[in-house]
């Protein structure tokens, strides 16, 4: 393990701390948020260029792994979400909405890289997440309906900035450029050059995402640090719950590390930037229920950043194949 992957968590906590810290001032806190796609395009840009395509196709045959991580987020994790939010957050009905948007949408950009860092099988999470995003779409107001008892659409609008710009154009952006390097034999450069440079600026460009996200939101969640206390105990418990549960259904199912891997930070990481689109234009008369998709990332991604480190020291212990 290099000395970069071992602080990859400190370097995560320091980036939410530099974006907090930079969001009190306001020029900042104003214009942080336009660089959030960018950083997490050419974060997901170099992430897609180390991945053959026929693993990505090799994935989308893994009916078992599919099967599983489906019925984990969209089963299982709703009912999870509703009953910790019985339990803790009864008596904030608006936190309580906002807490189960949140949960019920998985993550489809940044839990890739933290699949890559924690040497899980990237191909087959890439090739699970248009299943994520298109369930996360039909059934979130369903979700919305049973446990909050409220019926609200979702603008597919809201997903495409998202979902086009930060996942496909990366995408065919990464598998064009090997294309056309390979056409004008320039597969040394590529591979000895290009995605070496592009694998290590990785953790540079999540960082600098966090920052920005921070530092737009920094104000509202100093403003708002008894709406943290108030999440931090469902949410970890969700995080908690959730990663124990990934990890016996992988030995159970008999799944290699790297699938194991994958399972777990698919079934772990949320949407929250799409979850918070969709609060801010369904729920304009309740800055709560948007509050809570803010302060989710908080602690959401330090304790991403601690997973991977926890499995990787799980490789190293149990050393799955």
């Amino acid at each position: 393990m290099s000395t970069i992957e071992k602080i990859q968590t400190f370097i995560i906590l320091f980036a939410v701390t530099c974006g907090i810290v930079l969001g009190q001032f306001n020029m900042i806190h104003t214009y942080s948020d336009k660089f959030i796609v960018p950083f997490l395009f050419f974060m997901l840009y170099g992430l897609f260029l180390s991945i053959p395509l026929k693993e990505i196709k090799k994935g989308f045959r893994n009916l078992k792994f599919a099967g599983t991580s489906l019925t984990i987020n969209f089963l299982w994790t709703p009912l999870l979400a509703w009953g910790l939010g019985a339990l803790f957050l009864s008596d904030h009905p608006a936190l309580w909405v906002g807490f189960i948007m949140l949960m019920v949408t998985p993550c489809t950009d940044w839990y890739l890289i933290f699949t890559e860092i924690a040497k899980g099988n990237v191909a087959l999470s890439t090739a699970i997440l248009p299943v994520n995003l298109i369930l996360q779409v039909l059934l979130l107001p369903i979700y919305l309906f049973l446990f909050a008892g409220v019926m609200k659409t979702v603008a597919i609008s809201v997903l495409v900035e998202s979902i086009v710009i930060v996942i496909v154009l990366p995408f065919i952006l990464a598998h064009a450029t090997k294309f056309i390097m390979n056409k004008m034999k320039k597969a040394e450069p590529l591979e000895n050059k290009l995605i070496p440079f592009f694998s290590s600026a990785q953790i540079v460009f999540l960082s600098l995402a966090i920052v920005a996200m921070f530092a737009s939101q920094g104000k509202y969640l100093l403003q708002n640090m008894n709406v943290v206390l108030l999440l931090l105990v469902p949410v970890l418990l969700f995080f908690i719950i959730n990663f124990l549960l990934g990890q016996f259904i992988g030995r159970m199912m008999h799944l290699s590390y790297k699938d194991t891997v994958s399972l777990s930070l698919t079934t772990l990481a949320r949407n929250s930037p799409v979850a918070l689109a969709i609060a801010v234009t369904a729920f304009p008369d309740e800055p709560l229920i948007a509050l809570a998709l803010v302060i989710g990332p908080l602690i959401e991604l330090p304790v991403l950043a601690c997973v991977s480190q926890v499995l990787l020291l799980i490789k190293k212990k149990r050393q799955y194949a």
